[in-house]
């Protein structure tokens, strides 16, 4: 035994000062090994719908109800399962409802507590007793424990069983006991959670998703587009915030910087009002159709507008600042004929939809006008200023990354940037070339940089980054040629707007430039998947998820309600439990309410991806690869112990 590892294996005798410590946890890990895998949960592509999003994790995507039928068959009618089941989804909300529709409070808890109870058991029937203590409320562990470990039905317990319930009842805490029994069942039906990127724009409540995630057991993050605008824009950098503030508007939004955020906008307003009064904006209108009153719609559309033009002024300066992004070609504005209303894009003249540009100076139309600049100062202050966004885009750095190996899943939000030919694409950052995983590290590096690093000018570069990385062609997180605002704005014809995806998407059938993909990471192909987002997948023109035999899942289904008319549901779920993969594609949810109200659940019909002959154990795991390198340790440990090169404490 050398001295290094000598060292070590005594500061692990602190933990484990005995033989026998340390060959109980030996037994413990090694019995841990054989149990099932924990059950996998992905979404990508949130977009803010907390209500649809909630109802997913409520209710493990349809897995719980699936485990009332397991437990109680056809004991229980198929209104009884529906009820039970809402009340696991909404413990307080529906709790509420029967005890004000019912004269019998008493019969009614004396008949839900055992359900819930038989539920809880079927949950935890694949952790250990020590994983589910954990998992249980301080306030209610003992008798949580207790009611799931007695057996109500036998003789010598059943007045034991009893008499816990009635104490609950009479002491008032039946209620509380009912949503901790409630959300116990809601934390095992889902192991851990994996987040494929944008959680933010296009719908209401982000900051609401943010926050229930913070406070979520097991997750993991990598970060979309959206989300990565939003960190940019939490930095104050100008092109990221007037993309940030053009978005909410354009879905009819603001109250997600007003509300959510306090994010104060009436400067914004008052300019855009006032510059824009008597304009009419035809080209501005908003998207997806939201329901708001006339005055809140126009004031939406002339705010629109404004971010557009002053967006396009601050990305003037950003491209000029950069040259390596390469973005040269995204200055239009000094590309128009501001007599004729005409803009010269790639050799060709195209008439403009609008030719209202009162604060544009055609001899220098880059520069903001001194009402501009105020509003892009106040609107920096407030973005930097905020707490609340900043502790959420804290929790992106800690939960989050642009991608992730887990399991042998390799999950990233858009793709890895290819070209023609299927071979990893190059791209300049800072003057150095990356690609593959490589260009993955570097960008997150970049990202972190901007929000940690001590040097001003990689803070900088950092913070332009990640607004590249939001419209870049080269970006990871974008997969696109251009960003075509400025086109879908300002010209008509389709061609000028076309946004080409990246040969990723091509190539995703492709098993020979997949493995490509997979060999870059480190991964075997015929062991491992991607799982990925950002672009709608088009199910009601029959298009597939599962791409390359089931090596790539595509699992963007349209949780945003603008993008439901595009991909024909709303939401893809992806679960990975030791019988192997179901994908669940799920129809809108009406609203919390009705799902309270009315017992509706979400229907979401389920297509295997993947049934194993075999299942998969957490030895099979990362986490099982962990456990038996801490199982190697203490074997060490315990042979030291025997051979009496370490002392054992108090013997």
């Amino acid at each position: 035994m050398d001295v290094t590892e000598k060292r070590y294996l005594e500061l692990l005798s602190r933990s484990f000062p005995t033989a026998a410590k340390a060959s109980a946890e030996i037994i413990n890990l090694s019995a841990i090994l054989n149990l099932p895998k924990g059950t996998e949960f992905f979404a990508s592509d949130i977009h803010g719908e907390y209500e649809a999003f909630s109802h997913i994790l409520r209710n493990g995507s349809g897995s719980i109800r699936l485990k009332i039928d397991d437990v109680f068959g056809d004991a229980l009618s198929a209104e009884e399962k529906r009820s039970l089941a809402t009340l696991i989804y909404y413990p307080r909300e529906k709790m509420e409802l029967v005890l004000s529709q019912t004269d019998d409070a008493q019969a009614w808890y004396e008949e839900t507590l055992p359900r819930l109870v038989a539920v809880c058991k079927r949950a935890a029937q694949k952790y250990t007793r020590s994983r589910v203590r954990k998992a249980l409320p301080r306030d209610f562990a003992y008798i949580i424990e207790e009611l799931m470990t007695e057996d109500r039905h036998g003789a010598d317990k059943k007045a034991y069983y009893a008499a816990i319930i009635d104490a609950v009842i009479r002491t008032d805490r039946v209620g509380a006991l009912i949503e901790a029994l409630c959300l116990l069942v809601q934390r095992l039906a889902i192991d851990h959670l994996h987040i494929v990127g944008d959680i933010y724009d296009r719908g209401p409540y982000p900051d609401v998703i943010m926050e229930a995630l913070q406070g979520y057991h097991s997750l993991d993050i990598q970060w979309g587009n959206h989300d990565i605008v939003w960190m940019g824009a939490s930095l104050g950098q100008r092109g990221c915030i007037a993309h940030v503030v053009r978005n909410c508007a354009r879905y009819g939004n603001l109250s997600i910087l007003e509300d959510a955020y306090g994010i104060n906008i009436l400067p914004l307003a008052s300019f855009a009002l006032d510059a824009y009064a008597d304009d009419p904006c035809v080209a501005f209108g908003l998207k997806g159709n939201p329901d708001l009153p006339p005055q809140e719609l126009e004031m939406n559309v002339k705010i629109q507008k404004a971010m557009a033009i002053i967006q396009f002024k601050v990305e003037g300066k950003l491209i000029d600042e950069n040259p390596g992004f390469g973005l040269q070609d995204r200055k239009l504005l000094d590309k128009i004929d501001y007599e004729r209303g005409t803009v010269m894009l790639d050799g060709t003249e195209y008439a403009l939809t609008d030719t209202v540009f009162p604060t544009v100076d055609p001899a220098d139309p880059y520069r903001l006008t001194p009402e501009e600049e105020e509003v892009m100062q106040r609107l920096e202050q407030a973005f930097t200023g905020c707490e609340k966004l900043q502790r959420h885009m804290r929790f992106f750095l800690e939960a989050g990354s642009l991608y992730k190996v887990y399991n042998n899943n390799l999950l990233f939000h858009a793709c890895v940037p290819l070209n023609a030919d299927g071979s990893l694409m190059e791209t300049d950052v800072f003057g150095q070339k990356y690609k593959g995983r490589a260009l993955y590290d570097v960008m997150e590096r970049y990202v972190r940089a901007a929000f940690f690093d001590p040097d001003p000018e990689m803070r900088k570069r950092g913070r332009d980054l990640l607004w590249y990385m939001w419209l870049g062609e080269g970006s990871p997180l974008f997969a696109k040629s251009k960003m075509a605002t400025f086109e879908l704005y300002l010209i008509a014809e389709k061609e000028a707007r076309k946004e080409v995806k990246n040969p990723f998407y091509t190539y995703l059938d492709d098993e020979r430039v997949m493995a490509g993909v997979f060999a870059d990471f480190g991964l075997d192909f015929e062991t491992s998947r991607i799982v990925c987002g950002h672009i709608p997948v088009k199910v009601k023109d029959g298009e597939d998820p599962v791409k390359c035999n089931g090596h790539v899942l595509t699992i963007d289904g349209g949780f945003s309600k603008a993008y439901q008319p595009t991909t024909g549901i709303a939401g893809y779920t992806l679960i990975s439990n030791s019988y192997g993969f179901v994908l669940a594609a799920h129809e809108p949810l009406e609203s919390m309410r009705a799902a309270v109200v009315n017992e509706l659940d979400i229907h979401s019909s389920r297509s295997v991806v993947e049934s194993l002959d075999k299942r998969t154990l957490v030895a099979d795991t990362d986490i099982g690869a962990e456990l038996k390198q801490q199982i190697a340790d203490l074997e060490c440990l315990l042979a030291a112990y025997r051979r009496g090169e370490i002392a054992e404490c108090g013997k």
